[in-house]
């Protein structure tokens, strides 16, 4: 697990920012940023299926979006979904070469490499 993100808490109440993004998915706004905020101000309160959830729907909507790959990624490790989140890892990597995003897709060979240790070298 990244060491940035909430541990194994419950998650928090919703924050101001939160609530004002989901207003705004609500009034039909949505965008693969707006998924994003969505997934990340999730990801920082410890609701992780929701920031799996939101993030999921960031890459969808926009497949080419490198930062959204890298934290949907996180997203599933803080969830314990381990080969998930080196699936959307690898994903991700591809993704960041195919951009010319040198510093996600080291950022991302690397906590890829850290699941694939953890894994018995997958």
């Amino acid at each position: 697990m990244a060491d940035d993100a909430p541990s194994s808490r419950a998650p928090r109440e919703k924050s101001a920012a939160l609530r004002n993004f989901e207003r705004m998915l609500a009034s039909g706004k949505d965008s693969a940023l707006l998924r994003y905020a969505i997934g990340n101000e999730c990801l920082k309160a410890g609701d992780f299926p929701g920031a799996v959830e939101s993030l999921a729907q960031a890459v969808a909507q926009d497949p080419t979006y490198t930062a959204a790959w890298k934290l949907y990624a996180n997203a599933l490790e803080h969830a314990e979904r381990h080969a998930e989140a080196l699936d959307a890892y690898r994903r991700g990597i591809v993704v960041a070469r195919q951009k010319g995003d040198r510093q996600a897709e080291k950022e991302m060979t690397v906590f890829a490499r850290r699941i694939e240790r953890a894994q018995g070298g997958a």
